[in-house]
């Protein structure tokens, strides 16, 4: 199918010019509006203005412009059917085969701190959809165009095609357009559905978290190996509209193909050793940390890491929140891991884990958090729906509940701990020191069995528990996990507090002489 007329409507104006003077050399016909006319004049590119081609200006402060029969029956008419093409003949209507759209950006305006309700409906592109909608529905005579992102590939594609389209291309082309408007439709649907009330101006902290109706939306980025395990098919897919750090997005630099569980793995590595300001390693395993540490350097952090339970730590992923240097790789490439995240790798480091090119590497930044963001989980049936945990603690901070309060050290060693058990499976219980993890026990149905755990993986490791703390994800439901710990040496604990049983479990520290102090805030992690 030749091109022979285009219709370009553009809010994003990127790649515009080299895309125009493209269809001009090969003589296509451009048809334009007003904003996206000025772009193209200034171009020197020659086109027909749409009202020019309708006979009827643009109105409402360019509300309508392209909303017209000689516009939509040029996209819709088939080519193929005779009464179509009679009726275009009796109503003067020229066929349109290519349609450039992208619409008002109502994905970021809806960001933007302070906006009006008014800013936010005139941002609700009518016009563009409806061309893209109708030229997709015609795919079989029209080829749509919604990104500035597709500009090379059509380009290419119509050199190879002496000026045309493939019906197979413009196929292609259809499903990535409707899967375009779903999810602007979504996006729209979503945010109204937040606001309680139309008035003009709305605090964004009020609106409603939870929609009415929910829509997730993603692009597929590729097929995964397998699931968790060989007999589950997998796909990871990339949250439409998100332009944030993400290890879905990032592009490994080396290594083999992520994995369903790396993935996972990978996630959770980059999101805690980012909860750390001084040089930090993180070492996951199965979703759990096995050992985490600060120091002086990465180089420090990661062996104080390691030797929580050096055991666990073969085939795990890695985490850093600072550069990684060569001596680090080095020492890292002296055991076998699945991979480590970072936000940059030196020269060095990159050479070093060139010699083991199955290692996966991926680099990225912080991580960055927004009211708008979830945690979802699909069960059979329904969808769970929850606010991300990205805090620590309740506003007041720490409330001492025991007759001893903790030292200084203590108290560093307690925050410490505290942030690795928010990453640790519940029932979850650290054993930690300042700077550094020296057992943890993870995901036990008993929380007594995970603090016994602990100090197991302490012993196997010849770590001396004695003088540490104790960090809980959740209350103490008896005095048991006080009494083992106690039993063990630890000098401090910190939980949320919360149980029946509270004024228990202080009088069990009291007894042992342990301080203890409350958050107020639990992190179970299922």
């Amino acid at each position: 199918m030749k091109i022979r007329t285009a219709l370009i409507s553009v809010y994003n104006k990127s790649g515009l010019e080299e895309f125009a003077k493209f269809l001009q050399s090969n003589n296509v016909n451009i048809i334009s509006t007003g904003g996206t006319g000025k772009a193209l004049k200034k171009a020197g590119v020659e086109y027909t203005e749409v009202s020019d081609l309708t006979g009827f200006p643009e109105v409402f402060d360019g509300r309508v412009k392209t909303l017209q029969p000689k516009i939509h029956g040029g996209i819709l008419a088939r080519r193929s059917n005779e009464s179509d093409i009679r009726e275009m003949e009796q109503n003067g209507i020229e066929p349109i085969d290519l349609v450039v759209v992208n619409l008002y950006p109502f994905e970021e305006v809806i960001k933007r701190e302070g906006i009006s309700l008014s800013d936010v409906i005139e941002n609700i592109d009518i016009g563009g959809p409806a061309m893209i909608r109708a030229a997709a529905k015609n795919f079989n005579d029209v080829m749509i165009v919604i990104s500035p992102d597709q500009y090379g590939e059509v380009m290419e594609h119509m050199q190879e095609n002496d000026g045309g389209s493939t019906e197979q291309f413009r196929f292609d082309l259809a499903k990535a357009a409707f899967t375009r408007t779903a999810a602007y439709d979504r996006v729209i649907s979503n945010y109204l559905d937040g606001i309680k009330e139309p008035v003009e101006k709305f605090e964004r902290k009020s609106m409603e978290k939870f929609p009415a109706i929910l829509e997730l939306s993603g692009n597929k980025a590729r097929d995964l190996r397998y699931g968790e395990n060989p007999h589950q098919e997998a796909s990871l897919y990339l949250e439409t509209g998100y332009e944030g750090p993400s290890v879905a997005s990032a592009e490994p630099i080396q290594g083999k193909k992520l994995s369903f569980n790396n993935i996972l793995d990978f996630e959770s590595a980059w999101r805690m050793a980012w909860e750390f300001t001084g040089p930090a390693a993180v070492i996951i395993k199965h979703n759990n940390p096995c050992g985490v540490a600060t120091g002086t350097d990465l180089l420090e952090a990661y062996k104080t890491a390691r030797s929580t339970d050096p055991v666990s730590a073969f085939g795990s992923v890695i985490g850093f929140n600072t550069e990684l240097d060569g001596e680090t790789a080095e020492e890292i490439n002296t055991a076998f891991i699945e991979g480590v995240i970072a936000p940059s790798f030196t020269d060095e480091a990159l050479a070093s884990f060139a010699k083991k090119k199955n290692v996966r590497l991926l680099q990225l930044g912080a991580p960055k958090y927004s009211e708008t963001d979830y945690d979802v989980k699909k069960i059979i049936g329904g969808i769970l729906l929850q606010g991300i945990d990205n805090k620590l603690m309740v506003d007041e901070g720490l409330k001492v509940v025991t007759e001893r309060k903790p030292t200084e050290e203590e108290l560093t060693a307690l925050e410490f701990g505290w942030i690795i058990a928010k990453y640790v499976k519940s029932n979850a219980i650290v054993y930690a020191k300042p700077g550094r993890t020296i057992g943890i026990g993870a995901g036990q149905m008993s929380r007594v069995d995970s603090a016994r755990i602990g100090i197991q993986k302490a012993a196997d490791a010849g770590l001396e528990i004695k003088g540490s703390i104790i960090a809980s994800d959740a209350y103490f439901p008896f005095r048991d996990s006080i009494d083992a710990a106690a039993g063990a040496g630890v000098t401090a604990v910190i939980q949320p507090g919360g149980s029946i049983r509270d004024q228990e479990v202080i009088d069990a520290a009291n007894e042992h002489k342990i301080a203890m102090v409350y958050t107020g805030m639990r992190h179970f992690r299922h």
